[in-house]
């Protein structure tokens, strides 16, 4: 039997529909994601902490879930909206519908409701705050005015510092590489890691640290909070800034670190959150965008090739291009908006992206990156 579930946004909109996942009320950012597959990669992206996603694609979950496609231990979305939950999951991979996903790590999720209005509600006025409501917690003559009491108490993510909330509690080795069909993925502990790197842990994809072996790298994964000086104590080739959650600028510690890091000769790559932090370490801003940029269709420019990349992308916060220092030039630029999406010191060996160019989901346009890094690490050689 079906059981209820209201969403409500801080503006006074109201959605009722059928609760998907487990019962109970979350809130958090809500936020739209335009893309059409990898609904798994997008629940377990931590940079997705405290948001509640909702997939403009209408029908998810057909392909159920594996214990292969995650991005990080559990999901990190504090809540899920859909349009349909089809009857039945079909795939060779699938071990689990979407549904039982969602209740064994106690999410909430939200079916049959007008995504396309909801979706319009927040490109014209932009990220909204809210909350899910389902099951028990849905009924009631006050329910409505519960969701709505929750939505408006969510204090945003601006001023918001995730990255240390969920950061690894204590370094760790990765040795896992790449996925291959039938195979699964590779055991990156056999063959040649001619680099060490050194990640800071702001919320780290699975899928950007796969990358990284596969090309090479001995990776060591740090907390957030790691000191510069451990970092550099551990004598790495590179060091790598990860995506994450929230709001950059309050993870002063991070900041200092990196800039001690880039008192070095030290290569530095940045990704997301990563590309933020090393712009503010720069000494540029950063600003909440309105809607940010959530999909896998985006495409991105080039500025030194001319080149359009269609990339994924999760933000919401972004590097203020007009705020560049002189030793900070733009790289990337998005075609959508044409906020900026790539940075480089020209005084250092350190650049980043804003988008995802680990691409899980979403095409390979942007994996030469990795391949720029490993490069930067040999000229430093």
């Amino acid at each position: 039997m079906s059981k209820p579930a209201i969403l409500a946004l801080e503006d006074g909109s109201v959605f009722h529909g059928t609760a998907i996942g487990a019962e109970g009320i979350t809130s958090g950012e809500v936020v739209f994601n335009t893309a059409m597959t990898g609904y798994q990669e997008i629940l377990t992206d931590p940079s997705y902490t405290r948001q509640i996603v909702t997939l403009t694609y209408p029908h998810i979950g057909n392909t159920g879930i594996n214990s292969e496609d995650v991005e990080s231990a559990s999901i990190a979305a504090a809540g899920l909206v859909i349009r349909d939950l089809p009857l039945l999951a079909s795939s060779f991979r699938s071990e689990q519908t979407l549904s039982d996903y969602l209740k064994s790590q106690n999410v909430l999720g939200i079916a049959d409701i007008d995504t396309r209005r909801l979706t319009r509600i927040l490109r014209d006025k932009g990220a909204q705050n809210g909350a899910i409501l389902a099951g028990a917690e849905a009924k009631g003559d006050d329910a409505v005015e519960r969701a709505l009491a929750a939505a408006k108490a969510f204090p945003g993510l601006k001023g918001m510092d995730l990255a240390k909330e969920v950061s690894c509690k204590e370094a760790y080795e990765w040795l896992e590489g790449e996925w291959a069909l039938g195979e699964g993925y590779a055991d990156a502990s056999q063959g040649e890691r001619p680099y060490h790197v050194v990640a800071f842990d702001y919320g780290v994809k699975f899928n950007i640290l796969r990358m990284l072996a596969a090309r090479g790298c001995r990776l060591t994964v740090v907390p957030a909070q790691t000191p510069a000086a451990e970092v550099l104590a551990m004598n790495p080739d590179g060091v790598f800034l990860a995506n994450g959650p929230g709001d950059p600028e309050p993870c002063d510690y991070a900041i200092k670190a990196i800039q001690e890091v880039l008192e070095t000769d030290t290569p530095v790559f940045g990704i997301c959150l990563g590309h933020q932090l090393l712009a503010l370490a720069s000494g540029a801003k950063t600003v909440k965008m309105g809607h940010g940029h959530h999909g896998a269709n985006h495409p991105v420019q080039d500025l030194d090739t001319g080149t359009v990349m269609i990339t994924s992308q999760n933000h919401g916060f972004a590097a203020d291009e007009a705020t560049l220092p002189s030793n900070v030039r733009a790289t990337h630029r998005s075609l959508f908006d044409g906020t900026l999406q790539g940075i480089e010191r020209t005084d250092r060996p350190a650049f980043s992206f804003q988008g995802h160019p680990e691409a899980s989901p979403g095409p390979r346009d942007v994996a030469p990156l990795f391949d720029r890094f490993i490069a930067m690490m040999q000229a430093r050689r």
